[in-house]
């Protein structure tokens, strides 16, 4: 990608990633498990990454802020021009790195494929959630199924 710019810690691109993506429809059965994968201790070596812009998403990230993970958000759109108070103490933290991965203003749905399709290049293990063959995602989790993880057969710590 070549209008990649960073805010952060990019010390964060050198740890082991695991990339969560998710549709905007989830069976309500895995929004739990959802919460309590994002509730547990991921340890500081081990990277959370995703665009954590769907409602799931976003509420993971909300689990994620209260534990000691660090997080590469990657947004389908130009850097903030003043960062959310909810990601400061992150960033004071070195917990956080910000990856604009386009040079948009808002994001479209061409910048979120785009978006994604990073995360999963940039990920050493993919968590899919509420993924379907309407899915928008469901091209990438065909194509980068060697990284994904499915919580519902390997056990609680993936999806």
């Amino acid at each position: 990608m070549k209008d990649v710019t960073y805010y952060g810690n990019k010390e964060l691109l050198k740890l082991h990633k695991t990339a969560f993506l998710a549709s905007r429809t989830i069976p309500p059965e895995m929004v739990l498990r959802c919460y309590d994968w994002a509730a547990a201790d991921h340890g500081r070596n081990k990277c959370i990454i995703g665009g954590f812009s769907s409602k799931l998403e976003k509420d993971v990230l909300h689990f994620l802020k209260r534990t000691e993970a660090p997080i590469i958000l990657v947004l389908a759109r130009k850097l903030y021009k003043e960062i959310p108070e909810e990601l400061k103490d992150l960033l004071a933290q070195n917990r956080l790195l910000i990856v604009s991965s386009s040079n948009t203003v808002r994001q479209s749905q061409a910048s979120a494929f785009a978006r994604n399709r990073y995360i999963c290049e940039m990920a050493d293990e993919i968590i899919f959630v509420g993924i379907t063959e309407k899915s928008s995602l469901h091209r990438l989790k065909e194509q980068f199924r060697e990284k994904c993880l499915d919580m519902l057969h390997r056990g609680q710590e993936t999806m």
